[in-house]
């Protein structure tokens, strides 16, 4: 059976002393030959160990577990930039706001210009861009050093329900998808759309392929299409989910792709070239992970991919932030704490530290139990 476990000495940012009522707590590791059983990623400086008093810690984070508050509405997306510096968070109160990603986690910057919630949101694999996706039908090109917005894409005549960038090609290349039943490709160096996929259903979900030769979509037929960039055209299509798609990320090598669906399951497709698809062959479909949940409010709750691939973990609207364990796909953390339903959880790329955004209006940060 997997560990289940929380991340632990919770303080709430803005409420210090006043922990998540659900959080637990572990005891404190000392100096004094007492091992906590945690791997040291952060020591604190010279003079502050020398008290003898400094927990054992496992990130640059001030705390173990960090509450962020200052959206005004849902928080329904949550992005790290590459390096894990920053993290941005996208909400119904139709801003993005920055944050620090260790210390105190400070709110640095906000990123204001839509007329609508922010559905989805992605760094540039440079670090350099911020992406924004809308109800407001546009897509939002940010500066991530100055917050100012450089360029708008108006295209869509529907709402944009995801976006995604090349992680490894050029840094200037997007996608999203829409409402209208499309993906479009973006180019944020160009005006206008530079390609188009025309689907026969709503688009809720997309992700681009690490060379950026392909696309993979998702949306209400319950599928996942695989675009050929070059050629324009559908490439596959994989089915397998019971249930509308309400998201898609690669992992960090590009041979899997996850997928959450509103059937209330995870699930991984094997995307790597010459899997045999036909009947009584390897199927695309590889692990199934079970224990989120969705509900009536049917929300694009999120999915993402640990730094090393070997963890996932997904939105859920049971209030309760679940990980799993990619080789296994059991059960690894089960971390309650938010009030509200679970729309996006992040891994920090460096650190292990994850993020989660929900209807609550609030953020929590924190460490992973080593135990």
């Amino acid at each position: 059976m997997a560990r289940r476990s929380s991340a632990s000495n919770s303080t709430n940012k803005g409420n210090e002393g006043t922990d998540p009522p659900s959080k637990r707590h572990r005891p404190d590791s000392r100096d004094d030959g007492v091992d906590g059983g945690e791997i040291t990623l952060f020591m604190p400086p010279p003079d502050t160990h020398a008290t003898g008093h400094s927990d054992i810690r496992t990130s640059s984070l001030a705390s173990s577990t960090m509450k962020l508050s200052g959206h005004k509405g849902s928080v329904y997306c949550l992005a790290y930039d590459p390096q894990g510096d920053v993290l941005c968070s996208g909400s119904f109160d139709s801003t993005c706001l920055l944050w620090n990603a260790g210390g105190n986690c400070e709110n640095i910057n906000v990123l204001s210009g839509h007329k609508n919630a922010i559905l989805d949101v992605k760094f540039t694999c440079d670090s350099t861009k911020i992406i924004t996706a809308s109800a407001d039908y546009i897509l939002g090109v940010y500066d991530a050093m100055t917050g100012t917005r450089i360029k708008r894409f108006m295209g869509h005549k529907g709402i944009v329900n995801a976006v995604d960038v090349c992680h490894e090609g050029s840094a200037s290349l997007v996608v999203s998808a829409s409402d209208d039943c499309t993906a479009k490709l973006w180019d944020t160096r160009v005006r206008g759309e530079v390609g188009c996929f025309e689907d026969e259903y709503q688009v809720t979900a997309v992700a681009y392929a690490n060379d950026g030769n392909l696309v993979y979509t998702g949306g209400l037929d319950n599928c996942i299409t695989a675009w050929d960039v070059r050629q324009m055209q559908k490439s596959m299509k994989m089915k397998g989910h019971t249930d509308t798609i309400t998201c898609l990320a690669l992992n960090p090598k590009g041979t899997h792709v996850l997928s959450n669906s509103m059937d209330g399951t995870l699930r991984t497709w094997d995307i790597r070239p010459f899997v045999d698809d036909a009947s009584g062959g390897k199927k695309r479909h590889d692990k199934t992970f079970l224990g989120g949940t969705h509900n009536a409010e049917k929300g694009l709750l999120k999915c993402s991919w640990s730094a090393d691939g070997t963890m996932v973990t997904g939105g859920s609207a049971d209030r309760v932030v679940h990980i799993w364990d990619e080789p296994s796909a059991e059960e690894l953390y089960y971390l309650p704490g938010h009030a509200g339903c679970v729309n996006s959880v992040v891994f920090h790329p460096k650190e292990n530290v994850v993020a989660s955004a929900s209807s609550d209006k609030s953020i929590f940060v924190g460490e992973l139990s080593q135990s």
